[in-house]
């Protein structure tokens, strides 16, 4: 996948309805707005940054190829290309593309008309490692590497070049042209990163030569060593850069499982690292201690950390056991024990070296959104979707994840844009805002109605799963999926307590919709009160006729003649079944409405869960059950969201400078196969249609800046109103940074710039004074 396709992996679906004609504000830089959060990067000026030095960087992995414009390119590929490879455009604070002067003197379309055409004025400065100059043949090799004529190139995808007629050298060989067979508005998205021609210029050089190694640069770094060993991939300061230099030697980008992070900035293994929640709060507590806010837990224990959950009870335990007459128990739990302290003694170590880094925070150019797929089942009718959605307090579902933080916890409004970039507008007005009147009333219009009487077998789902889930090929344990998460509908039976055993441990309140007891799903209904009625009534029947018998023989009456039936009594009618009922939750048709929630069960997607518990709780309120079903991390998009096994679903998709070209394949309207399969690109949620589609072709091609953000926040209007996907909250972006490192940290929105990044200089007398 590309780096646009990877970025148009981020929004969601398209929608039916007459809509009112939503505008957005303004124009020029105020258009967007505000950033819903700046960058938090330690901005210093370079005269205040030391020459020299390494950096190690945390990613999660290694990346297969360096070619971002392939299909198993990952950020890592794209980091790297940000650092050796030539932006012609980079974003701003805002998200928002700008020319990276490193590269470009100017970019403009000089002509409209008859064709479109763009040119390029090169930084006359601008040359390979090599020391060949950048030019106009690169351009070239890599529109026809990508234009998508040549099926010998194993390309991602094909936008924006494949409406490219030429490219020649301009008056000058510091000039490019570029014409145009169709308009295309997105222009600034092309040739970045750019590739050397060595790369692009034949198909295996471009399937293979740039898979493991780059040879060929022109950034602030080259690219060095790559050791698939110790995980680490090597960037060093290009000597031939022509621009600002480098201020580090050396950066190092070190794969490091986040789970691992904090062990690995308290080792010295890394100075930079995105971390979760998790290791924003080991920080957090580890600066406490440090400033001895935090006291010892009961009795002298650790407040937090693995001795923390320890009871006196348990130690008198393990002691006792350590010390007892079974020598082979002893052995065991002395063994335990000896573990249990190494434990405690290394977090405790890590603490103390936790305390010295900084968490930076800012929000992701990412949003969360709530998934509901309209291929079939209840959500296939248009009214439950947007039931499902008017149901939702999103404000209070940002506040869960994002007030903790200190972060601004405000709701994303639009699929297309986040706040500060130029096409953003709120546009959740098409569908409305939180409404448990016109929830209910959607569903009453849709045909579901409480008490609904209830046909179909007992454990039968809605959905496009109703094959019984194995449980039994569920590992268990913490990030498997049975980590005894709160359900919907289900009581865990833990001393009456339907919360997770993590909110207990924690003192939490239940998540919205938790009761102090059986959950409503599952108490007694009236099916059961009749049930037990008809039983007894039965019993008694047959109690009496038994008696009856009893008193006839006693009396000395001869046994009636059975095989006469004139004379033999009536056998005594069969019960009537009582009738199921829905009770206090919604049926129509003799079936319930009940959603199938698809979650990740992996330890990084805590926050996921607890949203969708919010959410579970939400539409309990106007009678939609939900069965929520946490899957492997790895399982969860591909065997899940892809393949269209859920009814609901959380995940996020990352936000683009360029909607009408990344986001069209997430909206385009599913299409029938000859196979009979549904073609949905990008489209998991299936929900799309005609005019949305329409609205992106003319905003792709429409050259008047304006309009053609005008025509995107319409097209946004009407996905709301379709609730194919509802946007919740920008994700959180918190990084551990050592201390002295300067600009770099939360980058939000924008791009890093490599060459800045640098370690801070140690203050001179003059600077003490001050």
């Amino acid at each position: 996948m590309s780096q646009r396709r990877r970025r148009s992996l981020a929004l969601l679906t398209s929608g039916v309805l007459a809509l009112p004609l939503l505008t957005g504000c303004g124009a020029g830089d105020d258009e967007g707005g505000q950033a819903a959060a700046g960058q938090d990067i330690a901005t210093t000026t370079r005269d205040k940054v030391a020459d020299g030095g390494v950096l190690r960087w945390a990613v999660d992995t290694l990346p297969d190829t360096l070619n971002t414009f392939q299909a198993d390119a990952d950020a890592t590929t794209n980091r790297i290309a940000g650092a050796v490879l030539p932006q012609l455009f980079v974003l701003d604070a805002k998200g928002r593309p700008v020319v990276n002067p490193d590269y470009l003197e100017k970019a403009e379309i000089i002509e409209r008309e008859p064709k479109q055409v763009v040119q390029y004025k090169l930084n006359q400065k601008a040359v390979w490692s090599d020391g060949r100059e950048i030019g106009a043949a690169d351009f070239v090799a890599q529109w026809r590497a990508l234009n998508g004529k040549d099926s010998a190139y194993w390309t991602a995808r094909n936008a924006g070049y494949d409406r490219i007629e030429k490219i020649e050298k301009g008056k000058t060989d510091l000039e490019v042209r570029v014409t145009f067979n169709k308009p295309y508005a997105d222009w600034r998205s092309l040739f970045t990163p750019l590739y050397p021609k060595q790369v692009t210029g034949t198909p295996d050089a471009f399937n293979e030569g740039a898979r493991g190694a780059l040879k060929i640069t022109a950034g602030p770094f080259g690219l060095g060593a790559i050791d698939k060993k110790t995980g680490t991939a090597a960037l060093t300061r290009n000597a031939r850069w022509w621009g600002r230099p480098a201020k580090l030697d050396t950066l190092v980008l070190t794969a490091v499982p986040r789970a691992e992070r904090p062990a690995a900035l308290a080792a010295g293994k890394l100075d930079l690292a995105e971390i979760d929640r998790a290791g924003a709060d080991r920080i957090a507590l580890a600066r406490r201690d440090a400033a001895g806010k935090n006291g010892p837990g009961a009795g002298g224990a650790p407040a937090h950390g693995p001795g923390a959950a320890l009871t006196p009870a348990e130690a008198t335990l393990s002691w006792a056991t350590a010390f007892g007459v079974d020598e082979e128990k002893a052995a065991a739990e002395t063994e335990s024990r000896q573990k249990h302290l190494d434990s405690v003694k290394r977090y405790a170590e890590e603490q103390t070296a936790l305390k010295a880094f900084t968490v930076r925070k800012s929000l992701e150019p990412t949003y969360t959104q709530l998934a509901m797929n309209g291929a079939s089942g209840p959500l296939a009718d248009e009214r439950v979707r947007r039931a499902v959605a008017r149901a939702l307090d999103r404000k209070a579902l940002a506040e869960v994840v994002l007030k903790p933080l200190g972060l601004p916890a405000k709701p994303v409004g639009s699929h297309l844009a986040l706040a500060g970039q130029r096409a953003y507008a709120d546009n959740s007005d098409a569908l409305g805002g939180q409404d448990t009147h016109a929830a209910q009333a959607l569903l009453a219009d849709a045909g579901w109605r409480k008490g609904g009487k209830i046909t179909e077998p007992a454990g039968a789902k809605a959905g496009p799963e109703s094959e019984q889930q194995d449980d039994s090929k569920t590992p268990s344990g913490p990030g498997t999926g049975n980590d005894g998460l709160y359900i919907v509908g289900q009581d865990d039976g833990a001393n009456g307590d339907p919360r997770s055993t993590e909110d207990r441990a924690k003192g939490d309140t239940a998540p919205a919709g938790a009761q102090d007891g059986p959950s409503p799903v599952l108490a007694p209904a009236p099916f059961g009160a009749q049930q037990e009625a008809s039983l007894l009534a039965q019993a008694a029947q047959v109690a009496r006729a038994a008696g009856a018998e009893s008193t006839d023989d006693a009396k000395g009456v001869p046994a009636r003649d059975e095989a006469d039936p004139a004379k033999a009594s009536p056998a005594p009618a069969p019960a009537k079944q009582p009738v199921r009922t829905s009770g206090g939750m919604l049926a129509k048709d003799g079936k319930a409405l009940s959603l199938r929630f698809v979650l990740p069960a992996g330890p990084g997607s805590e926050s996921l869960r607890t949203v969708g518990e919010r959410i579970a709780g939400m539409l309990r309120k106007i009678g939609v059950n939900t069965e929520t079903v946490k899957v492997a991390d790895d399982s969860f998009f591909k065997d899940h969201i892809a393949s269209g096994q859920y009814d609901l679903a959380l995940y996020s998709w990352p936000a683009t400078a360029y909607p009408a070209t990344d986001a069209r394949p997430i909206f385009a309207k599913p299409e029938p196969a000859a196979d009979g399969s549904l073609l949905v690109e990008q489209n998991y949620t299936r929900v799309g249609t005609d005019h949305i589609d329409q609205l992106f072709d003319q905003a792709v091609g429409e050259l008047d800046e304006e309009q053609s953000r005008e025509l995107m926040r319409k097209a946004d209007a009407r996905i709301w109103a379709a609730a194919g996907s509802i946007p919740l909250f920008q994700r959180p972006e918190l990084v551990a940074v050592k201390p002295g490192l300067a600009n770099a940290g939360a980058f939000g929105l924008g791009a890093p710039r490599y060459q800045d990044i640098g370690w801070k200089k140690a203050p001179t007398a003059k600077d003490k004074k001050k």
